[in-house]
């Protein structure tokens, strides 16, 4: 048996305490002192840990690649929740979306139609959630294209996948080392192992 690790929680905190049936993708807006980065799953409030720097890079890698190689009338948002339904209510690392999309109507989230492609890092604290939970209720509720990125010796690997729209599934279309080239949603082209380099 493992011991737990040793941490200090602050006595005067309060912590929210779900109503019966859950929490709702409202309530992300209106509950207090939330930490910043806080998605709905189930009606459950899920507290990310910290980020590692390989996932600060890879995300910075593909939000500045995505920025530059989407066509104009796209946009790229890092760390923006989609309201899925309900209850749920995730944050994808990396999204795409048309200009203009509707946000709702304090701009804090985005419609799953509306998404055009989700990307998850995959951390320690979030491999069950990023892996199997996420991609199917993205899938489920239409985002069309889904990018799952793994760490491997250091460099980012890219698992792609298209929405099949008769199942509401993802189907795998390709495993990307070093770089990513694809012709959907848009042409792109990334080179993976700059993800320690500093952009020029």
């Amino acid at each position: 048996m493992s011991a737990a690790p040793e941490f200090e929680l602050d006595e005067k905190y309060n912590y929210p305490v779900p109503p019966p049936g859950g929490w709702t993708a409202d309530d992300l807006d209106r509950l207090p002192n939330l930490p910043r980065r806080t998605e709905l799953i189930d009606g459950s409030l899920v507290f990310m840990s910290p980020q590692t720097k390989f996932h600060m890079r890879t995300m910075r890698l593909l939000e500045n690649a995505l920025l530059d190689q989407a066509p104009d009338d796209l946009d790229v948002f890092r760390e923006f929740s989609i309201r899925l339904n309900k209850r749920n209510r995730p944050e994808p690392d990396v999204l795409v979306v048309p200009r203009g999309a509707d946000t709702g109507p304090k701009d804090t989230w985005l419609r799953p139609e509306d998404v055009i492609l989700a990307v998850e890092v995959v951390s320690e604290e979030s491999e069950d959630r990023d892996r199997d939970v996420k991609p199917r209720k993205y899938a489920a509720a239409g985002v069309r294209y889904f990018w799952r990125v793994e760490q491997n010796q250091g460099l980012p690997v890219v698992y792609v996948y298209e929405l099949d729209p008769a199942l509401r599934a993802y189907v795998a279309t390709g495993i990307h080392h070093n770089k990513l080239k694809l012709d959907v949603p848009f042409p792109i082209e990334i080179d993976l192992t700059a993800i320690n380099r500093r952009r020029p």
